[in-house]
């Protein structure tokens, strides 16, 4: 009897501490996840999607129109200055240069030597004539000659004279590196650089791009065959949401991470702003100078872009989760004091999409609910669900040297 009395007064005894248990856990109110405000590094950044791009580009096209020979690079060749890439047809040109090559020969061991002559002859002439004129003209005594006879040798001597100016001008003008000799000299020439045309060579070191021929085309000035990425600076242009401009200055320093080498990054700098905006996208150009190049980076390679626009060395910082009624740099929390809710009007410095930086209206230590929109009144008790804080290390850790990135997209 006495046992089962024990039993029943044991059972109201757990039951009565059942009910205090309850009583007294909904007098402390809901249990709600929140956060614990520290003090840690804080380094704000801002993020995107970018393309590397080479500063300068050349087009290689043809000065001649004629059929493709040979091609002898292709996508992603490196090629030095004068290298050969291209093989034109060449077949009438190059007998043109025969034919001028040919006709200067003539010049010099054929058509000047003869010029010589002739004005040797011309000169032999002259003289002939001249003294034949004097002759006739010596003879005064009346009825010895005729005056058509006389007006005969003056008109031989004349004619004389005149073969010989023209004989002397050809020759002067056959004669070496003048008129005749330049004239030829220079077709061969332009001839020659012609036919050299039929050669396209890279006139710039660097990497080949794309390749708009193939052999047998038919090509024309104008039309692009290949272009060349020149050696020497490369960039990121980064399209950057235009909310994100009075963050951004020239000489940041950014991290860079390939999507196709994820493990090897390497750092950058901003060295261009736009000074306009795209109207149709809403962002603002960003120009970011890469030195030095990695090996593996190429043209147009998608790359994620980390700007460094901002550090603390110790900042106290909120999940973004933790604010509400954002307007500017202010905001509302939830703050947790006495185990009762109160909101909290606090100023906010850095900011970004996952964590923000606390610079008035919280201390360290202080609690706040992570659901910045609950509907509770203030005064409702709580129970408090510490939640771990992104990417943090405690504040009094003295060795933590990780710091808490701020993105913005």
């Amino acid at each position: 009897m006495r046992a089962v009395r024990y039993k029943y007064v044991v059972m109201i005894v757990l039951l009565m501490l059942a009910v205090g248990f309850a009583l007294v856990r909904w007098w402390q109110g809901p249990l709600l996840p929140g956060y614990s405000i520290a003090s840690m590094p804080l380094v704000q950044t801002v993020v995107a999607t970018g393309r590397v791009v080479t500063v300068s580009r050349a087009q290689v096209g043809s000065e001649i129109t004629s059929v493709v020979l040979e091609r002898r690079v292709q996508e992603g060749d490196r090629v030095a200055r004068g290298d050969v890439l291209l093989v034109l047809k060449s077949d009438e040109i190059a007998a043109q240069v025969r034919q001028a090559e040919t006709a200067l020969n003539e010049l010099v061991t054929s058509t000047r030597p003869q010029a010589a002559v002739d004005l040797a002859n011309a000169k032999v002439q002259l003289e002939q004539a001249r003294r034949e004129a004097q002759r006739r003209r010596n003879l005064t005594e009346p009825g010895i000659l005729s005056t058509e006879e006389k007006e005969q040798a003056e008109k031989a001597e004349r004619l004389a004279r005149n073969n010989f100016e023209s004989a002397r001008l050809r020759a002067a003008a056959l004669a070496p590196g003048k008129v005749e000799e330049t004239l030829l000299r220079e077709r061969l020439a332009a001839l020659r650089a012609q036919l050299a045309k039929t050669q396209i060579r890279a006139e710039v070191a660097g990497t080949v791009l794309t390749r708009n021929v193939e052999p047998g085309d038919l090509v024309q000035p104008g039309r692009t065959l290949l272009t060349i990425a020149l050696d020497g600076s490369t960039e990121i242009r980064v399209p950057l949401d235009e909310r994100n401009l009075p963050q951004l200055a020239l000489q940041q320093n950014a991290a860079v991470i390939a999507d196709a080498y994820p493990d090897q990054p390497f750092p950058a700098r901003i060295n261009f702003i736009a000074p306009s905006i795209d109207p149709q996208r809403g962002t603002v150009e960003v120009r970011l100078a890469v030195d030095p190049v990695p090996e593996f980076l190429r043209q147009d390679m998608t790359v994620s872009v980390n700007i460094e626009t901002a550090k603390r060395e110790r900042a106290l910082a909120i999940p973004n989760d933790a604010l509400a009624r954002v307007q500017g740099n202010q905001a509302v929390v939830l703050l947790v004091r006495d185990g009762k809710i109160q909101r909290q009007q606090i100023t906010l410095g850095l900011r970004g999409l996952a964590m923000s930086e606390v610079t008035a209206g919280l201390k360290a230590g202080d609690h706040v609910l992570a659901d910045a929109e609950s509907s509770l009144v203030d005064g409702t008790r709580v129970r408090l669900q510490q939640e771990k804080i992104p990417f943090a290390q405690p504040a009094n850790d003295a060795n933590s040297k990780n710091e808490l990135p701020v993105k913005f997209d």
